[in-house]
């Protein structure tokens, strides 16, 4: 079905696996083309109700394979054609998605781990704004989610200077949801997806999509999105199990509906 990644579904978690480690797993527009496939696919299963995406080999994506570009490129249209379809199917996907950064997350591949709503990092890895050295825009999403989440002087920063930062670097920008021992780190993600897998699905959903909006919003028009949702919330499963669960004092079973 797929040939530069690995698709599967266990335990209610969607796993998506870049697999091109003797390229360090670095984009193509196959590759493109197959992960965003592979996320509409968690979408349209309502089974699955956390993604996880990692990388196979030493990195977790090295960005864009310069070894297909051309003189005449037009990169403008790579990103529309290729990288943007992959990034809105992600940001529209109302289910939890851990970025397992189990090594090198440089240029796109750093980008894609930031449009995901969970970082855990390997002790090995590491994030590189690789732009910068081949005199390119940060893209793939890059400057649109990295300002949001550590401060616009900090994200130009990064961009401007273009170092490697260390996974301990990593999460004390406030970028890492945790950082764990190298051995520890596919028992870890999998221990976290179940956690993310346990909670109320379209609540986390409902979150998701406002959070990203409030962004643009003010105070009224926020409120009015936040009843909205909690009426939307209220009438779930889960809802109802969360509260019958609470009065009769044991922990809740939630489904996902």
């Amino acid at each position: 079905m797929f040939e530069t990644i690995e698709y599967e579904v266990k335990s209610s978690t969607a796993w998506i696996t870049l697999n091109r480690p003797d390229k360090l797993n670095a984009f193509t527009e196959q590759m493109n083309k197959e992960i965003t496939k592979a996320i509409k696919n968690v979408k349209r299963d309502d089974s699955v109700r956390c993604l996880v995406i990692t990388g196979n080999g030493r990195a977790f994506s090295a960005g864009e394979d310069l070894g297909g570009i051309k003189d005449d490129i037009d990169y403008g249209d790579i990103l529309k054609k290729r990288y943007h379809p992959m990034l809105k199917e992600l940001a529209t996907l109302e289910k939890p998605v851990i970025a397992a950064v189990n090594g090198t997350a440089a240029g796109a591949g750093m980008s894609l781990a930031l449009a995901c709503d969970f970082r855990i990092l390997s002790e090995k890895a590491s994030f590189v704004e690789a732009f910068i050295h081949i005199g390119l825009f940060p893209d793939c999403g890059n400057l649109y989610y990295l300002p949001k989440l550590i401060g616009h002087a900090k994200a130009l920063e990064l961009a401007v200077m273009g170092d490697k930062i260390s996974a301990q670097e990593v999460q004390k920008l406030g970028l890492a949801t945790k950082v764990v021992h190298e051995d520890e780190f596919m028992e870890q993600v999998s221990t976290f997806a179940e956690k993310l897998v346990g909670k109320p699905t379209k609540a986390i959903g409902l979150m998701k999509r406002y959070l990203q909006e409030s962004w643009e919003l003010d105070l009224d028009q926020f409120l009015e999105k936040e009843a909205y949702a909690q009426q939307i919330a209220g009438s779930t499963e889960d809802h109802k199990e969360g509260v019958e669960a609470f009065l009769n004092k044991r922990k809740p079973v939630f489904k996902g509906k």
